[in-house]
Protein backbone atom coordinates (compact mmCIF):
# COMPACT_ATOMS: atom_id res chain seq x y z
CA UNK A 1 0.00 0.00 0.00
CA UNK A 2 1.47 3.45 -1.37
CA UNK A 3 1.53 6.17 1.31
CA UNK A 4 -1.38 8.26 0.75
CA UNK A 5 -1.29 12.06 0.01
CA UNK A 6 -3.73 13.73 2.52
CA UNK A 7 -5.25 17.34 2.61
CA UNK A 8 -5.02 19.53 5.76
CA UNK A 9 -8.45 18.77 6.88
CA UNK A 10 -7.42 14.88 7.31
CA UNK A 11 -4.24 16.12 8.48
CA UNK A 12 -5.98 17.68 11.67
CA UNK A 13 -8.25 14.30 12.20
CA UNK A 14 -4.77 11.73 11.95
CA UNK A 15 -3.44 14.11 14.63
CA UNK A 16 -6.70 14.25 16.52
CA UNK A 17 -6.74 9.77 16.51
CA UNK A 18 -4.15 9.37 19.18
CA UNK A 19 -1.81 7.11 16.37
CA UNK A 20 1.73 7.78 15.60
CA UNK A 21 1.28 9.68 12.01
CA UNK A 22 4.97 9.50 9.40
CA UNK A 23 4.13 13.08 7.05
CA UNK A 24 6.01 13.40 4.29
CA UNK A 25 5.76 17.35 3.54
CA UNK A 26 6.63 16.98 -0.76
CA UNK A 27 5.85 18.60 -3.98
CA UNK A 28 5.81 17.54 -7.66
CA UNK A 29 8.25 19.52 -8.88
CA UNK A 30 10.90 18.04 -6.15
CA UNK A 31 13.34 15.98 -8.17
CA UNK A 32 14.36 14.49 -4.60
CA UNK A 33 10.70 13.91 -3.13
CA UNK A 34 10.47 11.81 -6.57
CA UNK A 35 13.30 10.00 -5.71
CA UNK A 36 13.06 8.95 -2.47
CA UNK A 37 8.95 8.36 -3.37
CA UNK A 38 9.21 4.44 -4.12
CA UNK A 39 10.95 4.30 -0.69
CA UNK A 40 8.56 6.25 1.71
CA UNK A 41 5.57 4.01 -0.25
CA UNK A 42 7.94 0.66 1.08
CA UNK A 43 7.97 2.21 4.80
CA UNK A 44 4.15 2.75 4.41
CA UNK A 45 3.87 -0.86 3.84
CA UNK A 46 6.10 -2.08 6.62
CA UNK A 47 5.22 0.25 9.20
CA UNK A 48 1.11 0.24 8.24
CA UNK A 49 0.17 -1.37 11.06
CA UNK A 50 2.18 0.47 13.40
CA UNK A 51 1.71 4.55 12.69
CA UNK A 52 -0.29 6.02 9.92
CA UNK A 53 2.55 6.88 6.46
CA UNK A 54 0.87 9.89 5.01
CA UNK A 55 2.27 12.56 2.61
CA UNK A 56 1.48 16.36 2.31
CA UNK A 57 1.98 18.39 -1.04
CA UNK A 58 3.05 22.23 0.24
CA UNK A 59 2.29 23.38 -2.95
CA UNK A 60 -1.90 22.02 -2.03
CA UNK A 61 -1.48 22.64 1.50
CA UNK A 62 0.56 25.50 2.12
CA UNK A 63 -0.52 27.05 5.35
CA UNK A 64 -0.03 23.60 6.73
CA UNK A 65 3.48 23.65 5.64
CA UNK A 66 3.75 27.02 7.00
CA UNK A 67 2.42 26.58 10.16
CA UNK A 68 4.56 23.50 10.59
CA UNK A 69 7.43 25.66 9.81
CA UNK A 70 8.87 23.34 6.75
CA UNK A 71 10.92 25.01 4.90
CA UNK A 72 12.56 22.49 2.67
CA UNK A 73 11.61 19.41 1.03
CA UNK A 74 11.42 16.64 1.32
CA UNK A 75 10.85 17.07 4.57
CA UNK A 76 9.58 14.19 7.27
CA UNK A 77 8.17 14.44 10.89
CA UNK A 78 6.95 12.21 13.40
CA UNK A 79 3.96 12.95 15.15
CA UNK A 80 2.38 11.63 18.15
CA UNK A 81 -0.79 12.80 20.04
CA UNK A 82 -1.08 15.51 17.35
CA UNK A 83 2.31 16.92 18.11
CA UNK A 84 5.95 16.94 16.56
CA UNK A 85 7.86 14.51 17.84
CA UNK A 86 11.39 14.37 15.45
CA UNK A 87 11.81 15.62 11.64
CA UNK A 88 14.71 14.45 9.28
CA UNK A 89 14.99 16.30 5.41
CA UNK A 90 16.08 14.85 2.95
CA UNK A 91 16.55 11.24 4.12
CA UNK A 92 18.98 9.58 1.82
CA UNK A 93 17.36 5.83 1.71
CA UNK A 94 14.74 3.49 2.97
CA UNK A 95 17.02 2.46 5.79
CA UNK A 96 17.38 6.07 6.80
CA UNK A 97 13.88 6.54 7.89
CA UNK A 98 13.38 2.89 9.42
CA UNK A 99 16.43 4.59 11.19
CA UNK A 100 14.44 7.78 12.41
CA UNK A 101 11.57 6.17 12.63
CA UNK A 102 13.19 3.33 15.31
CA UNK A 103 14.97 6.05 16.90
CA UNK A 104 12.15 8.19 17.60
CA UNK A 105 8.89 6.12 17.70
CA UNK A 106 10.35 4.30 20.91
Amino acid sequence: MAAVNINEKRFQELMGEGKAVLVDYWAPWCGYCRRIGPAYDKIADQFGGELAVVKVNIDEAMDLARREQIEVIPTLVLYRDGKALASVVAPESKAAIEEFIRNNLN
